[in-house]
């Protein structure tokens, strides 16, 4: 009797495990703004991790975005799954033209050039401190795509001291400037928008930063929130959820898992995001 009360709980953990780690949340985000005619409809993916996870397939494509955003860790630094990965972008561009900005995970790979080539082989738009334009429903939309110098241990641990030299994407930005329309800026590290002093991106003339990185603290806890996320540190402000106005900044709590394979009370999640004008 002990030994089946044992081989329960057992089983019952690990379906709670697999309903933690495999049930996707939809975040819904409307953004109003006079750049915007027709109504635009994004769907914001990040850090999957070399998951191919295909039920994201599925409820993209019945939420029938105008374009898809992957904000990095699209592959993770050991190169896993590599192959499936790249049809499973495969499919994704089947629903809508993919933006796609590097994480710190593919930061980290040997191979990174030859995977960016593979990307953009594949269709997806490969934005490394690049600027890209699209025509959607009348509406021109810029993309500004980050390649952030935040990937390796050893800026972990120089952040952590205060003594990270983050790099100036200023001239990135200004370049930004001549461009029209309504602006995106997608980058892997949501503290960037605000947390990184004289550098933060807030201060720049755009209007919504798409980010991840985070995990949504990994674990979201009752009355204390999201627990801890790399860079941030234990109780990250920037884990989750909108910051901003404009700029205005939103955050994907990420569908995957790098070295910490559980997540809990923060189911992966898909933001869909509507560009609206202003209602009268």
């Amino acid at each position: 009797m002990i030994y089946f009360a044992i081989a329960a709980g057992i089983l019952l953990i690990a379906l709670f495990c697999h309903y933690q780690n495999n049930t996707i949340d939809v975040t819904e985000h409307t953004v109003f703004s006079d750049k915007i005619g027709e109504s635009v409809k994004l769907v914001h993916l990040s850090d999957l991790h070399s998951k191919p996870f295909f039920k994201v397939i599925d409820i993209t494509k019945e939420l029938k975005p105008d374009i898809i955003m992957i904000t990095g860790d699209f592959i993770n630094d050991r190169c896993k799954r590599k192959d499936k990965m790249l049809e499973f972008g495969k499919e994704l561009l089947k629903i809508a033209p993919v933006f796609y900005i590097t994480g710190n995970h593919e930061r980290r790979l040997e191979c990174f050039d030859e995977l960016m080539k593979e990307l953009k082989n594949t269709g997806f738009t490969v934005l490394l401190n690049e600027i890209s334009e699209i025509k959607v429903n009348g509406n021109l939309i810029s993309v500004l795509g980050l390649d952030e110098n935040q990937a390796s241990f050893e800026a972990y641990s120089e952040r952590k001291k205060g003594i990270f030299e983050y790099k100036d994407m200023r001239p990135y930005f200004e370049e930004f400037d001549l461009h029209g329309g309504f602006k995106i800026v997608l980058s892997h590290f949501p503290e960037d928008f605000e947390a990184v002093k004289e550098m933060n991106y807030s201060q720049y003339d755009f209007d919504i930063q798409l980010s991840g990185h985070a995990h949504g603290g990994q674990f979201i806890l009752p009355f204390i929130g999201p627990v801890f996320s790399p860079g941030q540190g234990f109780f990250p402000k920037y884990a989750r959820g909108a910051k901003g106005e404009k700029p205005k900044l939103i955050i994907s709590r990420g569908l995957g898992n790098s070295e910490f394979p559980l997540r809990l009370f923060n189911h992966p999640e898909i933001n869909v995001i509507t560009l609206m004008k202003p209602q009268k």
